[in-house]
């Protein structure tokens, strides 16, 4: 157990209150999840560190004493790590009395053990997961902006911050000090018989004012009392149901029989995207769908969900994050070696987002109804997209150089001005992540170090460094002066920038079609990109200045040097180099680019003209 601590204290510092409020939590956490013996050999670890910081032995081994004193550490704990704590006190208090049994105003190591396992408000405060049993709510701390009812005493909730508890999957509702009184469960995920397969309605009974209200998950209907037994045997999981995995088709947690003429949806979030925007994510479908379906990426990455839908055929898949947790993504794919890959939809989360934006489904997403997006799914085209090995080879094994991020690349592989400002960037905010905590200051400081670019011109004369070969035949690089190169996959890069731009129409790209590599300047303005012709575009960039004026639109796209399906670089001095948008120092070497496979990608219906004349 102690072995748990040591990544803490290798990150905070011994001379400040920062790693004694932390070692409380994890203290905390510890004996609120029943570790009744390991706890011990944090004290006994704790006592070696007595003269590094004094006072912290002391402190921790009291911590089983006064219910204040317990109280008044949570608060510091809680307010270092960021936590609202203006009305925390009163609810800890009321958590600390119901835990001290025999009112003695000391909570003892037994007591704790005791009541912090089934102590489901304290559990949230400390962050910690719910147990994962069939029927267990997975309650969040929620402020309500209207009159809502506690569904156990059936008072009102009350208070300016957080009232009470709501549970991700079925929005029960309970006071802080109800949610361990028996509450009705949450609702069931999987049934335990077969005789059960078919048993159509999970229902919760909700308090309204002055009427008891039973909600009909998965069909959300609601009903009154008297009214709840009419109609339940035409519930068809209403208007989700191409979507939802419903109780009676899970047998058993393991195995799933799916509704006749349905593609079940498995949904992976990236909570740590988009700030807050993921974590809402993952509530909201954790309500529409079932528990089962959706999967957060922080808990053992996209392999528990993939492995819960291995037999099934024919399902589909809503990836929400940004591009690198879809390559993420495609990559478990690529290791499970399933029979048939299932068809991936993203939900764009933060900025960039190339991948999404080229498959229709937006630069980032906007807080519209997830209903919504899920009805665009169903409407939505598959579409293959090529999927390209890399292999970097340094011409000097033992000279030092940053690590390759990826070895497959999904968007775009690039050279030159724009990886050396990417660089920059991912190297500063490594070293100082304080300075980049909002996407303002991220601009303003990509626009810094973009000037700061154009001003040093650290990749001028490219071609005397670098030689290229699209399917061995090299490609001429003298023509205009370059300072980066762009390897295409997709129609987007730099959030949205085409580097490649509109091609000409004409009745000779049928022939050209077939060619394995294009670097004639005329063929090559009538020859339009596509994410599944398995074949690369090369475009040259003459620098910083010519970025920006693709990005506003003021220029219509780069230097187009070749249409390829083979590509081999050779550079003679280090460079900044970045594979979809991972940035790295690469000392000379030789890099081969070659078609790995295709991915099954769902593309967004066209959007709607939205005028007078095209009303939706």
């Amino acid at each position: 157990m102690w072995t748990q601590f040591w990544p803490v204290l290798r990150i905070y510092n011994f001379s400040g209150c920062s790693i004694h409020n932390v070692l409380i939590l994890r203290c905390f956490k510890c004996i609120a999840l029943g570790a009744s013996l390991t706890v011990l050999d944090y004290f006994c670890a704790l006592v070696w560190m007595d003269t590094v910081t004094p006072n912290l032995t002391r402190t921790l081994l009291s911590l089983f004493q006064e219910v204040d004193r317990i109280i008044t550490q949570m608060m510091r704990a809680a307010d270092y790590l960021g936590w609202d704590v203006t009305e925390l006190r009163p609810v800890l208090k009321d958590m600390m009395t119901a835990i001290d049994v025999d009112d003695s105003g000391t909570v003892t190591l037994e007591e704790w053990l005791k009541g912090g396992m089934n102590n489901a408000p304290l559990l949230v405060l400390l962050g910690l997961k719910m147990t994962e049993k069939d029927g267990q709510h997975i309650w969040t701390m929620k402020h309500f902006n209207k009159p809502t009812y506690c569904s156990v005493c059936e008072s009102m909730l009350l208070g300016l911050g957080k009232q009470g508890l709501s549970c991700n999957c079925c929005k029960y509702i309970v006071h802080s000090q109800c949610a361990n009184k028996n509450p009705e469960p949450c609702a069931r995920t999987f049934v335990k018989s077969k005789q059960e397969i078919g048993v159509r309605n999970t229902m919760i009974a909700f308090n309204f004012p002055l009427v008891y209200v039973y909600f009909l998950l998965f069909c959300f209907f609601k009903r009154h009392d008297e009214c709840v037994l009419r109609g339940l045997s035409n519930c068809d999981c209403g208007p989700l149901k191409d979507h939802i995995l419903p109780p009676w088709a899970i047998y058993a947690v393991s195995k799933i029989v799916p509704v006749p003429r349905t593609h079940p949806l498995l949904v992976f979030v990236n909570p740590k995207s988009g700030g807050k925007q993921g974590e809402r994510v993952l509530r909201k479908f954790q309500y529409l769908l079932n528990p089962r379906q959706v999967y957060n990426l922080s808990d053992g990455g996209p392999a528990p969900g993939l492995h819960f839908f291995r037999n099934l055929c024919d399902y589909r898949i809503l990836v929400c994050g940004g591009d690198g947790t879809v390559g993420w993504l495609l990559d478990a794919l690529d290791k499970e070696n399933l029979q048939v890959n299932p068809s991936v939809a993203v939900l764009p989360l933060g900025t960039g987002n190339d991948l999404a934006r080229c498959l229709r489904w937006g630069g980032g997403y906007d807080g519209s109804d997830l209903k919504e997006i899920m009805k665009e799914i169903e409407g939505s085209e598959l579409v293959p997209m090529d999927r390209w090995s890399i292999q970097v080879i340094p011409n000097d094994p033992h000279e030092a150089g940053d690590p390759v991020p990826n070895e497959i690349i999904n968007n775009y592989f690039s050279i030159g001005v724009d990886a050396s400002i990417a660089h920059r960037f991912h190297s500063m905010r490594e070293k100082h992540p304080q300075r980049f905590n909002s996407r303002m200051k991220n601009k303003l400081k990509y626009f810094e170090f973009a000037t700061s670019e154009t001003l040093s011109s650290s990749c001028k004369r490219l071609k005397d460094c670098l030689t290229i070969e699209c399917c061995g035949k090299p490609l001429d690089l003298t023509r205009v002066s370059l300072e980066g190169i762009a390897v295409l996959n997709i129609p987007s890069m730099h959030g949205g920038s085409n580097l490649w731009g509109e091609s000409k129409k004409s009745d000779g790209v049928a022939g050209l079609e077939q060619s394995e590599v294009i670097t004639d300047p005329e063929a090559l303005k009538i020859v339009s990109q596509d994410i599944s012709d398995k074949r690369l575009e090369v475009v040259g960039l003459e620098g910083v200045i010519e970025m920006g004026q693709i990005y506003t639109g003021l220029k219509s796209a780069g230097h187009r040097l070749a249409q390829t399906s083979q590509i081999t670089i050779r550079t003679s001095k280090a460079f900044p180099m970045q594979i979809d948008g991972e940035p790295w120092m690469q000392p000379p070497c030789t890099i081969h680019i070659t078609h790995k496979n295709q991915a099954s990608m769902l593309m967004a219906p066209p959007t709607k003209p939205s005028s007078f004349f095209h009303l939706k």
